[in-house]
């Protein structure tokens, strides 16, 4: 175009480039001001394609692009099909603009092809098409709501994006461990879920301040230590990871495990190298002056007699306590997030945490049935830290028929706590001092007074055994309740807790002391008197591995031989492949430190495997997370070991019991509990049945032969026919023989 026009008059005028006429003029305003407004209003709009195709460009939006440098005139911008305006003849001012419009324009054919090769790329015209075309046929009454639940079922599945740890108080006031885990959810950060861990740390009852003080300065440096992990590198590492791949997330925490293990096992080398270097060398030792002969042997002493000496059998010294397993400073960050992704998990796809513990443990496969694992109630103490004489039931726990509904177990067991407090409440009346308390005890037993324990239940400051038993005895008769048939009985003896290592032997009692031998002894004869008692926690130290196969033998057909704190923890389980030592009925595992829920289902798998009873146990310090029960029916444990019916951090997880045997209820998937039985087990036994299976078969081959070759003789022998011939004498045949061991071998 010519920057040259002629007007009216026929004369030739030079156009004047700084006014362009606009399409659409405002009226009532001037160029200038149209100018103004219009550039005013490009550079703040964006350009958006319309559904309508890549013909529909409207000046709304240019994907962050500031458009002030748009031509000022207030038109819209062309199609892909049409030219650029653009002037050849303006040496000046309009070459500039034509070349900053052509400029604009491809840069907005760019733009747009982009966005049409990434819509195509994710189908997005064809799933808009089909959603348009089933909302119009559906038609909806919330229209909105069913393209919400279209577009959710497309979204990427939930990542995790953020994973906070904090320190949080348990049910004792003490410091713990909190992991909260956020997810991005269509884009979002969102808040899932929290958890919180208890610590492995005993609740000692009479420890002295400085024990006290040094536990403390130990449990904060593990909380904050794993608060440090989580927040620092685990969040990091587990960022982007979706959470229903349990074995994802518990496998990349195995491995930071192990690398902080071994950066551990480096920092203590290193500083005992220093010290080494530090400390000087040890003067050389002078040798000691030989020992004083002994005295001469008198006429008729026996050989190696010394004075003092009595003429009695020297008992076993006993084997010195093992060092603790040590524990990583930091380690519950492990288990804590584990736990918390798995609830994570649950809860992104609408399902209880149980219900995803037990895809875990089957495979992947939902199972069939749930059973709910039979209570082991803690209903009264008289351990070490009470304040009678008996030291020897730290607790004693009350296990309900099996037959009986949970709801029904613990409204029982509420009865029968009712009742003990308003017997503690009531005084004793006088008795005469006339006769021996069990075990030697003193006359005049004092009465009964209780508080309540940190594991919910009572602590009573009995003197005898007999005196709790014949307690809740009579209480049971009272309610119309039988010990051994409608409830049983179990005892945790805490062996670790009764030895005296200045005497080599366990206080029972106060000032009653009893070797590990006249300990079998006593367990044999409390069981005889009681067989309402159905279980032995702990009845010995771990080091006692004798007196553990003693009492199995003794006991097993009719108690089951327990072992807690005597069992070693999971992850050394794990490592050795099996139970191992002690010998055992069933172990009690408890979710803590570096144990994930991979580890969880490992260990129950090999439980079950050896045909052993799996208990899951609470530990010392609760607190008010209730996802052990979860676990617990998830796992298919037999037992549940939660404490007593007493603090809320313990109610919790019975109320939590009683939603999820509802919750089966209503599904018609809960299992049926099966009574309890008693076996005897041995891995050698085991095997021995093998080995006889197979010899049995080559032996049935034997006999027939040799019954054919007698029949092949026919009158000749008469041995097959005679009633004095082995084949015929009764009990004597293989068969039997097999038969007879397998009996032997369960009881």
């Amino acid at each position: 175009m010519s920057p040259h026009v002629e007007n009216r008059r026929g004369k030739v005028v030079k156009r004047n480039l700084g006014e362009r006429e606009s399409r659409s003029p405002t009226p009532g305003s001037t160029p200038r001001e149209r100018v103004g407004g219009g550039r005013e209003r490009v550079g703040k709009e964006r350009a958006v394609l319309t559904a309508g195709g890549t013909h529909g460009w409207k000046p709304r939006e240019i994907w962050g692009r500031d458009f002030a440098a748009l031509p000022s005139d207030g038109r819209t911008l062309a199609g892909p099909q049409a030219k650029p305006r653009c002037s050849l003849k303006s040496p000046t001012m309009g070459e500039e603009r034509g070349g900053r419009s052509c400029g604009i324009t491809r840069e907005l054919q760019k733009l747009k092809q982009q966005a049409m090769e990434y819509y195509r790329e994710n189908d997005v015209p064809r799933k808009l098409e089909e959603l348009l075309n089933s909302t119009f046929y559906l038609q909806p009454a919330d229209v909105y709501g069913h393209l919400a639940n279209y577009f959710s079922k497309l979204a990427k599945p939930p990542t995790i994006c953020k994973i906070v740890g904090k320190n949080v108080l348990d049910g004792l006031g003490l410091p713990t461990l909190q992991v909260e885990i956020f997810c991005t959810i269509q884009n979002f950060p969102k808040h899932i879920c929290s958890v919180v861990i208890p610590t492995h740390f005993e609740v000692h009852e009479n420890a002295s301040p400085e024990v006290v003080e040094a536990e403390e300065v130990e449990r904060g440096l593990a909380v904050g230590t794993a608060i440090q992990w989580v927040n620092e590198t685990i969040t990091e590492e587990l960022q982007g990871v979706v959470p229903s791949n349990q074995a994802q997330v518990d496998h990349m925490l195995r491995m930071f495990f192990t690398n902080k293990v071994q950066e551990d096992k480096e920092r203590k080398e290193l500083e005992k190298s220093l010290e080494e270097s530090a400390v000087p060398a040890p003067p050389p030792i002078m040798p000691l002056a030989p020992p004083p002969p002994p005295p001469a042997k008198k006429k008729g002493q026996k050989p190696g007699w010394w004075p003092g000496r009595r003429d009695t059998l020297l008992e076993k010294p006993i084997t010195p306590a093992e060092p603790a397993e040590p524990v990583l400073c930091g380690s519950m960050a492990i288990g804590a997030v584990s736990l918390a992704v798995a609830k994570t998990s649950a809860i992104l796809g609408n399902a209880p945490l149980y219900l995803n513990i037990a895809l875990l443990k089957h495979g992947q496969e939902q199972p069939a049935t749930l059973t709910m694992p039979l209570l082991m109630v803690s209903l009264v103490s008289c351990g070490k830290s009470s304040p009678g004489k008996l030291n020897l039931m730290r607790e004693v726990i009350c296990i309900p028929h099996p037959g009986l509904t949970t709801r029904q177990g613990v409204e029982m067991l509420l009865e029968i706590r009712k009742q003990i407090n308003k017997a503690m409440e009531t005084p004793p009346p006088p008795k005469a001092e006339n006769k021996k308390g069990h075990d030697g005890s003193k006359r005049g037993q004092q009465p009964i007074t209780s508080k309540m324990s940190h594991l919910g239940c009572l602590i009573i400051n009995c003197d005898t055994i007999e005196q709790l038993l014949l307690l809740i005895q009579g209480i049971c008769a009272n309610l119309g309740l039988e010990l051994g048939t409608n409830l049983h009985l179990a005892i945790n003896c805490a062996g670790h807790e009764l030895m005296d290592y200045s005497k080599g032997k366990y206080e029972v009692m106060a000032g009653v002391y009893k070797s590990a031998a006249e300990m079998v002894d006593l367990y044999v004869d409390l069981i005889n008197k009681y067989p309402c008692i159905i279980a032995l926690i702990d009845p010995f130290r771990k080091e006692d591995t004798e007196q553990w196969d003693s009492i199995y033998n003794a006991l097993s057909s009719r108690c089951y031989i327990i072992a807690g704190t005597a069992s070693k923890s999971i992850s050394k389980l794990l490592e050795q492949g099996g139970i191992g030592s002690p010998k055992s009925h069933g172990l009690i595992i408890k979710h803590t430190n570096q144990t994930t829920m991979t580890d969880l289902v490992e260990i129950t798998n090999v439980i079950d495997s050896k045909k052993h009873l799996a208990i899951l146990g609470s530990t010392e310090g609760e607190s008010s997370d209730d996802s052990l029960v979860d676990l617990a029916v998830g796992l298919g444990v037999r037992f549940i070991k939660l404490g007593g019916l007493s603090r809320g951090e313990r109610v919790t997880k019975y109320n939590r019991l009683l939603t999820i045997e509802e919750e089966l209820v209503h599904s018609g998937t809960l299992g049926f509990k099966e009574e309890h039985t008693f076996f005897y087990f041995h891995e050698d036994a085991e095997r021995a049945l093998e080995v006889a299976a197979g010899a049995e078969k080559n032996i049935s081959e034997a006999e027939t032969k040799f019954h054919k070759k007698l029949l092949g003789a026919g009158s000749r022998c008469h041995l097959l026919g005679s009633p004095d011939s082995p084949m015929q004498t009764p009990g004597l045949s293989l068969a039997n023989l097999t038969q007879e061991h397998r009996v032997r071998s369960c009881f």
